[in-house]
């Protein structure tokens, strides 16, 4: 019954018991609970089933909160990208970026990211993996107040435009009404007084003209109505769903996708280029190799300047350790993106050099989020939110050539923590409910998540885990270079008795995960 150990399975050795460490959200010295496990290799479809109940890799370290017990729950959130619409903050900091990329204009002033307190231990256990990722906080006004002073500009810009064609028409209407007096009348059609020169009054034969002043203010009143009724429209499309690539012709005053404003052309004569580079960390490729110190660097910028490490903290193997290993098998099947599944640094290039990174996880049914660093000099680009914006882009091409992956996974959202709720803004998105692990749209956990932290989202009171582990004998281990189920395995084991621990470690990766990866026994 034994069976020879295979390539490239997942093997984790399950720590026993639960971690308690100190907690980077509200500093309790001991009130962060969470299990965990040591990945010695892992397939990319037993990571994402991992994910999907909970866990959250460091590194090769993956973890799962206690969530009835931590001082801080963490629920895993992930967006739906194929219905994703853009906000207004989120448009203003494209809109930024390609305003510098094409005239090398920016304003340092309140834009630069906020960064959050957190602590990084080499093992990285807590979530603070996505600290300066997704950060809403970089702009110190309310969205609103932004979004209103840029529609304001713009109004007062085009009715002083308008004001000046008009003043334009009218001179020319008035040297064609004096060219057309200056003629003789017919004979059969009653004399009428001769247009006057502009200045000596109106021109009896026409129809009183509006005063500009009115129309400017008609044309702004219908802005505002096809305003109102855009707005309307927007908020109807994120409420019920639509289809991602509907097959009607788009209608006039559609909002703009994402794409529309990554992707649009620069001049030829731009200030800066930015190019995005998707380079495979693990095993790392030879553009991963060559381009090593130069990440490095950025990362240990920023570790100093924006988390105020010591120098000799963000060493080069704890880099490595931290953001370059990976316990993710490296596959490139037929049917799956071009790039394959497994780890990757987005590197974002601007003008030859790399001024940020973002590690990502490419999985079977997602992209998986796992950690953003960038130059601080360039702070005043929000970098943390314009990352989240194209790795949501990013994640909608590659669904173009794999259906089955279209989902953003932003690791942990963290409610009762104000400055971790920034996730949330990245709509239409849903939460994992820590009991049932299902999935559920964020608008309904949010009131339930402001009476208390902890929440079972599932509404079913019936509803239960349907990976619950109710045979452990068929639970995979591998004890002395050899795979056996778990029955097995306690005929041969002459020590005490662990399966209270096996129990424990099945619980929580489910029945499918526990026969299919490899416990480490010895």
């Amino acid at each position: 019954m034994a069976a020879a150990l295979g390539t490239s399975p997942t093997i984790v050795e399950y720590f026993e018991g639960e971690d308690f460490y100190s907690c980077g959200y509200c500093k309790n010295e001991s009130g962060s609970r969470s299990n965990g496990m040591w990945a010695h290799s892992m397939t990319v479809q037993d990571y994402q089933a991992l994910i999907d109940r909970g866990w959250r890799r460091s590194g090769k370290y993956v973890y799962k909160p206690v969530m009835n017990q931590t001082c801080c729950p963490q629920y895993t959130i992930r967006c739906r990208p194929l219905h994703f619409q853009p906000s207004k903050s989120h448009k203003k900091v494209l809109k930024k970026m390609f305003k510098f990329l094409s005239k090398g204009e920016f304003s340092r002033g309140n834009n630069e990211e906020e960064p959050m307190d957190s602590q990084m231990d080499d093992a990285a256990v807590d979530d603070f993996v996505l600290k300066s990722k997704l950060d809403l906080q970089s702009d110190h006004r309310p969205l609103g107040e932004d979004y209103n002073e840029i529609i304001e500009c713009e109004v007062k810009e085009k009715e002083e435009s308008l004001e000046a064609k008009e003043t334009k028409e009218l001179n020319q209407s008035y040297d064609e009404k004096e060219k057309l007096g200056s003629g003789e009348p017919s004979s059969s059609v009653k004399v009428v007084p001769s247009a006057p020169k502009p200045g000596k009054g109106a021109d009896l034969s026409k129809p009183p003209c509006r005063k500009a002043k009115d129309i400017r203010k008609e044309r702004k009143r219908q802005k505002l109505i096809l305003k109102s009724q855009t707005d309307k429209l927007e908020g109807f499309q994120i409420q019920h769903e639509p289809q991602p690539f509907p097959s009607e012709k788009p209608k006039l005053n559609q909002p703009k996708s994402i794409e529309d404003f990554i992707f649009d052309t620069l001049p030829e004569d731009a200030a800066h280029q930015l190019e995005v580079r998707v380079v495979r960390s693990s095993p790392p490729s030879s553009q991963f190799k060559a381009t090593f110190q130069e990440s490095y660097q950025v990362y240990k910028r920023y570790q100093m300047v924006i988390h105020k490490d010591p120098p000799d903290k963000p060493t080069v193997s704890q880099f490595t350790r931290f953001l370059c290993s990976s316990p993710l098998e490296a596959e490139s099947p037929p049917n799956g993106p071009d790039c394959g599944y497994g780890s990757f640094h987005q590197q974002y290039w601007l003008d030859g050099k790399i001024i940020a990174v973002g590690v990502i996880d490419i999985l079977p049914y997602c992209v998986s989020s796992v950690y953003l660093y960038y130059d601080p000099d360039y702070s005043f680009l929000s970098l943390g939110v314009y990352s989240a914006l194209r790795e949501i882009a990013f994640t909608r091409q590659l669904h173009e050539k794999t259906s089955q992956l279209s989902y953003y996974y932003m690791g942990f959202y963290i409610h009762s923590c104000p400055k971790m709720r920034y996730k949330g803004q990245y709509r239409p998105s849903d939460l994992l409910c820590p009991e049932t692990y299902v999935w559920v749209p964020i608008e309904q956990c949010l009131p339930a998540l402001e009476n208390s932290k902890y929440c079972r989202f599932n509404q079913d009171t019936k509803a239960v885990d349907e990976e619950r582990v109710n045979e452990l004998d068929r639970l995979r281990v591998l004890y002395k270079r050899t795979i056996m189920p778990y029955n097995i395995y306690k005929k041969r084991q002459k020590g005490p008795s662990d399966e209270a621990i096996v129990q424990q470690y099945a619980d929580l990766v489910g029945q499918t995960c526990s026969e299919r990866m490899l416990l480490f026994r010895s």
